[in-house]
């Protein structure tokens, strides 16, 4: 069942994922080999249909040779027009400029999709449709994806795909052909111990992260015979190797202490008495967490 509105959930995202695309403000530059369209109102024997030089030019008649290459389609319109006048080939032309066809036809998808690869799209394409063309996302997907621009000179776009879904529509963005998008594998933390299900949790939420209390929740909660106030927290260090964090639980089921983020790789360890927790050492725990079984989060 909870399966099941999940991917109602995501279908619905999806569905109208692109009523945002309307606001979303142009983004896509013009590239080398793009096939551009150019009119102007009025004239129409002066549209024309030139394709990007390498060299990021388009012959234009009346205009010669321009440069347009990283230009979106409107400030491409903007200079066409502004030429037209400077020649006093036209006094008030209307220009308009779109992007007829474009050089790279696919966007790849990599990383934690169902179906990673390479999907053939023409036109400019919401986010949450090219991760459905994927299959979606895998269980132990992070939820923050990186959009690699298919011109590498811009800065990586970042999308976090919330569980609300107005919030992931209100961020939506567009990806478009020649893009490269990147879903990583979210960080794992280990509860080991004196749990009902020990094992490894994926940080699968809107943080990528988990704190204490949750960590415990998803193991099911502490045994009766458990001895929470006396937990220990094992992370690494910078500096190679590991170091120990005292974590009172019973202090911060009770409200008294702050609740704990826990980083990927934490280990968590819940005693079952005082004396198997002296007895226990950082190593072996940390020996533990490597053959524990991960638990999906729902």
């Amino acid at each position: 069942m909870l399966k099941n509105l999940r991917v109602f959930g995501f279908a619905l995202i999806v569905s109208i994922g692109s009523l945002a695309l309307a606001n979303t403000p142009e983004t896509l530059l013009i590239g080398p080999g793009d096939t551009l369209r150019i009119q102007v109102l009025d004239t129409p024997e002066l549209e024309q249909h030139p394709r990007v030089t390498d060299a990021g030019e388009i012959p234009l008649i009346g205009v010669g040779d321009l440069k347009v290459v990283g230009l979106t389609p409107a400030a491409a319109a903007s200079k066409i027009r502004e030429r037209l006048i400077s020649m006093h080939y036209m006094n008030h032309p209307d220009v308009t400029v779109t992007i007829e066809q474009y050089s790279t036809q696919v966007v790849s998808v990599l990383g934690q999709v169902k179906n990673p690869g390479a999907y053939t799209i023409s036109t400019p394409r919401s986010i949450l449709s090219i991760v459905a063309l994927a299959g979606g996302l895998t269980e132990s997907a992070d939820f923050h994806i990186t959009i690699q621009r298919r011109d590498a000179s811009q800065q990586p776009v970042s999308y976090t795909l919330s569980n609300d879904p107005r919030a992931a529509i209100a961020d939506e963005v567009q990806v478009f052909p020649g893009d490269t998008i990147v879903v990583p594998k979210a960080g794992i933390a280990y509860v080991l111990g004196d749990v009902r299900r020990p094992g490894g949790f994926v940080m699968q939420n809107n943080h990528s992260q988990l704190t204490v209390m949750q960590a415990i929740a998803l193991a099911g909660g502490t045994a009766p015979s458990a001895v929470p106030s006396h937990a220990r927290l094992i992370r690494k260090a910078p500096e190679g190797g590991y170091r120990e964090i005292a974590v009172n639980f019973s202090a911060i089921q009770k409200g008294k202490q702050s609740d704990i983020v826990l980083e990927p790789d934490d280990v968590l360890y819940m005693p079952f008495s005082y004396l198997r927790n002296i007895a226990s050492t950082s190593s072996g725990i940390v020996a533990s967490a490597t053959s524990a079984s991960v638990y999906a989060v729902p």
